[in-house]
């Protein structure tokens, strides 16, 4: 039989690989046997190596040892007491969002509470629900599931033109305001009141996506849209990207009208609860104040990549430049037109794994700048000089005039 799961490992290693607990050369190896790209540079995943095993292990330990009998049992569809408490004080001090523990309800994962958000919405005869011409297709493709159509709103060089709310009348927005994905820029402040002043004055729900809304380099973050207006802001936010998507916990921070309806439907027709172990743990973890000193650090180290990767385009891709705020996980890389696809060619062939802007663009919106979208939090320390070095290769000779004209026209110079 097993000797526990490094022996289960080990029969699972591609190619017969030794196993080894961590990332490194190794794991490169393994899997260029299994013929996948030798570097990840995609986009939506933070540094796995990072996570913080042991001091995970110990919020573990701890708040198992302090959790009652009844916390393994089946419980509220909300998520643990505890951890809304916990989270509605943290989201207040870090993220300037206005949320009671009463108004918070526990999922697993961002797409998870979408999809909740969604079916209540269209419960509430919602039609449709307006989307970024940029962002995740699986997003916006949970809301269609949910029987709303996703008109996409138009950007320009200041980001998402959020006044064809108006002409486009949706039910409901859906905005990376503090981080837009993937273009890189923060919604204006000005159009930060206008999306609100919107929903005010229709009725309707701004989806907040604060993904990676901890993830500020240049100065603090730009706070929650929710703090504008609580009751027609409904915030996600998820521990995806600050520590891994693995542990699947994630928060809705909903409006008075809507929690009950939210939590019954994922209480009644969804899923019940995510695993209490975990909420309380991720409980502890915040209330020890191990979440902020984990993120400070990797706040530093993914600044220190970005830096990296500025410093490299200068060295060997002059023409290119990073688009965006100084923020987050990813960079966009605009891309002179006409370039985009033998860019993604000539990594593949480097074997380096990374995606282009136009994967990103909704099917409705018009053809917008082309670029390659770099995830450059996903590599482990040990791998990311050598995937740095790869995408220099890539980009060696494609920069030029062009490609600074569509880092404008991307994602804007707008810092606010």
């Amino acid at each position: 039989g097993s000797r526990g799961l490094g022996d289960v490992y080990q029969r699972l290693a591609p190619g017969g690989a030794p196993w080894r607990p961590a990332g490194g050369p190794g794991a490169r190896t393994a899997r260029r046997r299994a013929g996948m790209p030798a570097y990840d540079l995609r986009s939506g995943t933070p540094d796995l190596s990072s996570f913080p095993r042991a001091a995970w292990l110990k919020a573990y330990r701890r708040a198992l040892t302090a959790a009652p009998d009844a916390a393994f049992g089946y419980g509220d569809p909300r998520g643990r007491e505890e951890l809304r408490t916990v989270l509605a004080e943290y989201l207040a001090r870090a993220r300037g969002v206005y949320a009671r523990p009463e108004r918070i309800v526990v999922c697993a994962g961002f797409a998870h509470g979408l999809m909740l958000i969604a079916r209540a919405l269209r419960r509430r005869g919602a039609r449709s629900a307006a989307v970024e011409s940029y962002g995740l297709g699986h997003h916006a493709g949970l809301l269609r599931e949910a029987g709303l159509a996703t008109p996409p709103l138009p950007f320009d060089a200041r980001g998402t033109r959020v006044d064809a709310l108006a002409a486009l009348a949706p039910d409901a927005v859906l905005l990376t305001a503090a981080h837009q994905f993937p273009l890189g820029g923060a919604l204006p402040p000005d159009r930060r009141t206008a999306v609100v002043d919107w929903a005010r004055t229709t009725g309707g729900f701004v989806l907040e996506d604060d993904y990676d809304g901890e993830f500020r380099y240049d100065r603090q973050p730009v706070g929650a849209l929710q703090g504008l207006d609580p009751d027609r802001v409904i915030y996600l936010g998820t521990a995806s990207k600050s520590l891994a998507p693995g542990l699947r916990i994630a928060w809705m921070v909903l409006p008075e009208e809507l929690v009950d309806e939210v939590a019954t439907g994922k209480g009644a027709v969804v899923d019940w609860m995510c695993g209490t172990p975990d909420q309380l743990a991720f409980a502890e973890w915040l209330a020890s104040g191990a979440h902020d000193r984990h993120v400070r650090a990797m706040r530093l180290r993914y600044r220190r990549r970005r830096d990296q990767l500025v410093a490299a385009l200068a060295a060997h891709a002059p023409g290119i430049r990073a688009g965006g705020i100084a923020a987050g996980l990813h960079a966009v890389l605009p891309l002179p037109p006409g370039t985009e696809r033998a860019a993604l060619r000539s990594a593949a062939w480097h074997g380096l794994a990374v995606q282009g802007l136009d994967q990103f663009r909704h099917p409705d919106a018009a053809p917008g700048p082309e670029g390659l979208v770099v995830g450059y939090g996903t590599p482990s320390d040990s791998a990311w000089p050598s995937a740095l070095q790869a995408l220099c290769r890539v980009l060696e000779g494609v920069g030029g005039e062009g490609a600074e004209e569509a880092g404008e026209a991307a994602s804007g110079r707008v810092d606010p």
